[in-house]
């Protein structure tokens, strides 16, 4: 009986853009790697605006860009994945609350604005961004019982809408880079 050479065979299916159970899970697994890899360059970087807790916010685009291309429950798992194992490697678990805190409510502010269809990554990326500090400020608020971080926030909504539309930028380019690539098709395309 001869084989059907469709893709099929290595996990891929081309006509409907789908990939199998183990592709899938190896490439959670490379897309939660890189992200720990984005997370670890990011402590290197010196930025100090004196203003604790600003970073860039490298490991949000993978998740910005996962958001693209794979199921979002897929890029949940790596997000919590990454936020859990660099928590554990280089952070204490103050380190994981906070991390938790602001990547959930970025992931589900990303995912809400994604679902209208109105918003460009760039604009994904700005909410999630200031998603992400408003979860870690509630959390900070919640640890020492005041109110008085409320105070704080308008600095750190600029910061994340600024690295919010840098990382915007920065996947655009991934996700222009992977279509010219002839990389996986996007949710929903045929």
């Amino acid at each position: 009986m001869k084989r059907k050479m469709d893709g099929t065979e290595h996990g891929f299916d081309f006509a409907k853009g789908r990939i199998s159970g183990a592709k899938t899970v190896a490439l959670c697994g490379m897309l939660t790697a890189l992200a720990m890899l984005f997370s670890y360059v990011e402590t290197l970087i010196p930025l100090n605006f004196g203003i604790p807790g600003i970073k860039l916010g490298l490991a949000n685009l993978v998740v910005l860009t996962g958001l693209y291309y794979l199921k979002p429950q897929q890029v949940l798992a790596v997000s919590l994945a990454r936020i859990l194992l660099t928590g554990f490697l280089f952070g204490n678990g103050m380190s994981i609350l906070y991390s938790l805190a602001g990547g959930l409510l970025s992931f589900l502010v990303m995912r809400l604005l994604m679902r209208t269809g109105e918003f460009s990554p760039a604009g994904v990326s700005i909410a999630g961004g200031v998603a992400h500090n408003a979860g870690q400020l509630i959390v900070a608020g919640l640890v020492v019982h005041t109110a008085k971080l409320v105070y704080y926030m308008p600095v750190l909504t600029v910061s994340g809408a600024l690295t919010g539309f840098l990382m915007g930028l920065l996947s655009i380019r991934v996700l222009h880079a992977l279509k010219l690539g002839g990389g996986m098709k996007k949710r929903g395309e045929r």
